[in-house]
């Protein structure tokens, strides 16, 4: 999710230019639209289409939500698995649509734009809201971090066991502690964020695409290969069979579930920023609501793929991490190869989802505090073969201190599944479903009690029970693997 490193890089780099271009504009005024070189907000014009909307859309959406989407249909079977999980796209098709109404305060083609999800909060709701869908943004994206140092350490220790075991011919069980390799992940991420603005280098969305779908594609693969061999589809109607778990571990483990489902789905908080790279016209929520469209229809395409396939290869013992799961087949390489392009996309998505909470705190301290050298301060440090490096000590300083916090949450707690539910649980109700619903509400100014408002308010309660129900069920996952497992000392 959120690989739309690109879309911001666009608007900063119209931020950088325009500032000494915006006197220009009273020159260049044509009678219908404006000028020829600037939108209706003095920023360069922008040039996105549709086409390109739906790539980043499509970038954002297939992240490592893909890999756990075959255990998902694990615990809920043939039937309820594909029914939830095209549910989920319709639902995140609908209020996807009522959020890019939410673009331009006020009148849809010339209305002010709001360059953020909570840009659009603040203008359309204001008040209490905004603090509200802040706090639950950025604590998302901390636990988006603790998702993806567990991942990525999963995919590290699945590299080095295939080599073990291949090594010894299948003799050693080749048991591993995590910890090195949450290790090394955190002390990357530690020197990358250093870097500002590492979230806008333009490649790294470009990178984070191919990889994903690298991995992906591998994992569907092997799947298709895997059934092949078996010569049937496993799994049943009705998901894992009670016996392999208990009654009550069942129904926890479908609530669980459909926490996973919902991350895979979550991309709303950055559908406003994508849209603010659209050129128009026509009006930029049209253009949107078409890609919302192309991109929903392929990742669920895609995820209906790589779930059921995952599933039919592995039946009830589908694993947490689609591609564990082949670690001790054949051909070892491949699966080398894509457990190595998880690494490298988890690595860059870290800081995609990182660097915006990074800004959020910095500028947050530097209007707190404005005189503090500590703080303010730059120094200006000469690196050579990439010219003046600014170090600030706040930076330095507070953006260690966050990755080591990540780092040892994630000791603590390596259970890639439960995380995944609780991320996704908390995150879409209120950011896909309660916040797009009420803006919708206040921007077309529909009536309280009609029928509009109703249908609005039945589709948003609903989506509350289905996220606290996974929120339940992903906390029930974590205490459950917590008996069985004591700190710091893991192995699988």
């Amino acid at each position: 999710m959120g690989e739309n490193a690109a879309s911001k890089n666009f608007h900063n780099n119209h931020h950088l230019h325009n500032h000494h271009q915006v006197f220009d504009i009273s020159i260049d005024v044509l009678p219908q639209n404006g000028s020829k070189c600037f939108d209706d907000d003095g920023r360069l014009k922008r040039t996105g289409t549709l086409w390109t909307a739906s790539a980043h859309i499509i970038t954002a959406v297939i992240g490592s939500g893909v890999l756990s989407l075959a255990w998902a249909v694990a615990q809920l079977g043939w039937v309820a698995g594909p029914a939830v999980m095209f549910l989920f796209s319709l639902v995140t098709y609908y209020t996807s649509s009522l959020l890019t109404d939410c673009y331009r305060t006020g009148d849809p083609d010339t209305g002010k734009r709001n360059y953020t999800y909570m840009d659009a909060v603040e203008s359309i709701l204001g008040g209490v809201k905004v603090k509200l869908c802040g706090f639950i943004q950025y604590l998302g994206l901390f636990g988006i971090a603790i998702g993806y140092t567990i991942a990525s350490s999963i995919s590290m220790m699945a590299i080095k066991r295939s080599n073990c075991f291949h090594q010894s011919g299948g003799q050693n069980p080749c048991h591993l502690s995590s910890n090195p390799y949450m290790i090394m992940f955190g002390i990357t991420e530690i020197l990358l964020s250093q870097i500002p603005d590492f979230d806008q280098l333009w490649w790294l969305s470009i990178v984070a695409a191919v990889m994903s779908f690298t991995y992906s594609s591998i994992g569907l693969g092997l799947g298709i290969g895997k059934v092949a061999v078996n010569g049937t589809f496993k799994g049943s109607l009705t998901g894992i069979s009670i016996g392999t778990v208990t009654e009550t571990e069942k129904i926890w483990r479908s609530f669980q579930a459909l926490g996973a489902i919902a991350f895979a789905y979550s991309y709303s908080v950055i559908l406003i920023e994508i849209q603010d790279t659209v050129k128009s016209p026509p009006a930029e929520s049209k253009t949107m609501k078409k890609a919302a469209r192309i991109s929903i229809v392929v990742t669920t395409t895609f995820y209906m793929l790589c779930g059921c396939m995952g599933y039919a290869a592995f039946g009830d013992l589908a694993p947490g991490n689609l591609l564990t799961g082949f670690g001790f087949y054949n051909p070892y390489w491949l699966i080398d190869i894509a457990n190595a392009a998880i690494v490298i996309h988890l690595v860059g998505a870290y800081q995609v989802f990182c660097q915006p909470l990074f800004a959020f705190i910095e500028k947050w301290a530097n209007q707190k505090w404005p005189e503090s050298y500590f703080i303010t301060k730059e120094f200006n440090i000469a690196v050579p073969g990439f010219g003046l490096y600014k170090l600030n000590l706040f930076r330095l300083v507070w953006r260690t201190i966050f990755v080591i916090i990540t780092t040892v949450i994630s000791m603590l707690l390596p259970f890639f599944n439960d995380v995944v539910g609780i991320l996704g649980a908390l995150g879409f109700w209120p950011l896909t479903v309660y916040f797009p619903v009420e803006m919708y509400i206040v921007q077309r100014k529909i009536p309280k009690w009609s029928t509009r408002w109703i249908c609005l308010q039945m589709l948003s309660m609903a989506c509350l029970v289905i996220s606290l129900v996974a929120v339940a069920g992903s906390l029930a996952g974590v205490v459950l693997d917590l008996k069985a497992y004591k700190p710091f000392k893991t192995s699988y």
